[in-house]
């Protein structure tokens, strides 16, 4: 069978049958993994706008869709706080937390599983000092990572030279915890996550056609070089898509 040919197989739909008697780490009442990592010991926290409190992203959705586009271009400008706090919502936000657990968000996942973690390279954001952030959904912040030297340089490098990525006023790089998912769906799980990305980047076009900013989905990158940048180990826990967002002409 060619690469092709594998690649092709791989987005077929069809073990869901065995799903159904399988052997998974939900039915053996294996405890649910965390949905949200810590925010590291000692870690400074950015509270962000309260949802109530938005303002921004009340154009109509059917003009938000017809502006929908990539944009490769960005000014030096940068984005608001509630900006981010608006995109932040919009990609992984939390819309209600049941008595039981579940936790339901702005954007669909296979099973309510939400395998993602958003970390921000933040380069202009009113407020925020330059650097590696990460969001808390479950808490409405974000908790500061740390510097991130020649951070325009880096993350250009990082997508093979698409040096446009960097230049964005921040860039949101999803990285995945494939457990989350396979605790639910075993080794049925990795087609449903590629699935998912798709639905979380897609959420980012659209509130960012709705607050005037551009955005542009990157799935070509050096997966050892963001990792690395991100800080994860590459095996439980990796980098899955990008995207930088700014300010357009």
């Amino acid at each position: 069978m060619s690469l092709i040919d594998e690649g092709r197989e791989f987005l077929k739909s069809k073990e869901w049958p065995e799903w159904k008697v399988m052997e998974t780490d939900q039915r053996k009442e294996v405890p649910v993994p965390p949905r949200q990592k810590p925010c590291p010991e000692g870690a400074p926290l950015v509270d962000l706008i309260a949802v109530a409190d938005l303002s921004v992203g009340q154009l109509p959705v059917i003009d938000a869709l017809a502006g929908r586009k990539s944009h490769r271009k960005f000014t030096d400008a940068g984005l608001s706080l509630e900006e981010l706090s608006f995109l932040l919502w919009a990609t992984q936000g939390v819309r209600e937390v049941l008595e039981s657990g579940t936790v339901r968000r702005t954007v669909a996942s296979g099973g309510n599983r939400h395998p993602f973690e958003t970390y921000l390279v933040v380069n202009r954001v009113e407020g925020l000092k330059p650097g590696l952030y990460r969001y808390l959904p479950l808490d409405e912040k974000m908790c500061r990572l740390g510097e991130v030297d020649d951070a325009v340089a880096r993350v250009g490098e990082g997508c093979h030279g698409q040096n446009f990525v960097g230049e964005g006023a921040v860039v949101f790089i999803w990285s995945v915890i494939p457990y989350r998912t396979e605790w639910r769906y075993s080794h049925l799980s990795h087609r449903a996550i590629a699935i998912d990305s798709g639905h979380v980047c897609q959420n980012l076009y659209i509130a960012c056609a709705a607050i005037g900013v551009g955005t542009c989905a990157i799935g070509a990158f050096d997966q050892a070089r963001m990792d690395s940048l991100v800080g994860v180990d590459g095996k439980d826990e990796f980098v899955i898509y990008l995207a930088p967002v700014g300010r357009i002409e």
